[in-house]
């Protein structure tokens, strides 16, 4: 699809609308003890949607190397269909580096069919819905990683990458772009050729998250509002 048409312009439309609303709800929610009728809606919401359209394509047009659901963003949205269900700190935290980060990579310089395609369908409900339950669990009911959760979710994203690298040479494929770049411009032609690219974007990551996380530690010590995750 073409990047900044008509058909990318829309669903990023939609996007921002979407995190104006769910903040407004997330802060009406924070007083909540616990996940809302509105959150565990949305945690359905997420695998109704994504799963059928997914399913469709891998029935009417599977491809080994790009269709199996290890991308981040198939991990994401599972994440932030726990989080949403359970406020439990691991998804919550899952769901808001992935997703503030690198899903709305995707959501900027997408790399996908453009429409009547279904794919279409697929790359942005999964995209968009990932996005906006990272805004409602941070900036609306305001539940805030702390620095073990960051350390995990690096941990989990460097098991996945070196697992990913592994299916990715026996396959012959290319998840996660660990391989060489998409061939539609990304965030990624910035930071070198292949393998250094790869190295620099784990540092850039990795440094981007701790800034996150340091920030948002900030506004919790501001704001006598925040919430902790459930834990149980």
């Amino acid at each position: 699809m073409q990047a900044y048409g008509l058909t990318h312009l829309v669903p990023l439309s939609l996007l921002t609308a979407g995190i104006v609303a769910m903040v407004w709800l997330g802060r009406r929610q924070r007083s909540e003890a616990r996940p809302s009728r509105f959150s565990r809606g949305f945690a359905l919401a997420i695998p109704l949607t994504t799963i059928p359209l997914q399913a469709h394509e891998w029935v009417t047009d599977f491809d080994l190397f790009i269709d199996l659901p290890i991308h981040l963003c198939d991990l994401a949205w599972i994440a932030a269909a726990v989080a949403l269900w359970t406020h439990h700190p691991y998804p919550t935290a899952l769901t808001c580096f992935w997703g503030l980060t690198l899903t709305t990579q995707g959501v900027f310089t997408p790399d996908v069919q453009d429409l009547p395609d279904v794919s279409y369908f697929t790359f942005w409900g999964l995209h968009l819905m990932i996005v906006l339950a990272a805004v409602y669990l941070i900036f609306g009911l305001k539940l805030l990683p702390r620095w073990r959760d960051y350390g995990w979710v690096v941990a989990t994203t460097a098991l996945w990458a070196a697992a990913a690298y592994v299916l990715n040479l026996v396959l012959d494929a290319n998840y996660g772009y660990l391989r060489y770049k998409p061939e539609s411009a990304s965030m990624l032609d910035l930071l070198g050729p292949w393998p250094v690219y790869i190295l620099n974007e784990i540092l850039l990551v990795a440094g981007i998250w701790a800034l996150i996380t340091l920030g948002l530690r900030m506004w919790a010590r501001q704001d006598g509002s925040t919430r902790t995750p459930v834990r149980s």
